[in-house]
């Protein structure tokens, strides 16, 4: 029989947080990087702001969430002399 106090707890902590103006609940320990892959993104390609203050993009993997953070992530979108004509996006 295992003790419930032998179970390790800390795998099923979550955390509440701010992203991009809505909330989220995330696992505890979660990097910024981590999190930027769970929505999709490349962290190599994101800007992020943690409580209105930039995070290197060199750091991501080594900044963790706490609760009550908030997050704004952008990321970078290709287009250019690649985009079509017509399409309202070109630049002269």
């Amino acid at each position: 029989m295992t003790h419930s106090l032998l179970r390790p707890i800390w795998p099923d902590m979550t955390i509440s947080i701010i992203l991009n103006g809505e909330p989220r609940v995330v696992a505890s320990a979660t990097s910024i990087a981590r999190l930027a892959q769970d929505i999709g993104l490349d962290p190599a390609k994101v800007a992020v702001e943690r409580n209105l203050e930039i995070v290197p993009r060199s750091t991501l993997a080594d900044v963790i969430l706490a609760h009550g953070d908030t997050i704004e992530i952008v990321h970078f979108v290709g287009g250019g002399q690649g985009a079509k004509s017509g399409d309202g996006d070109t630049w002269s």
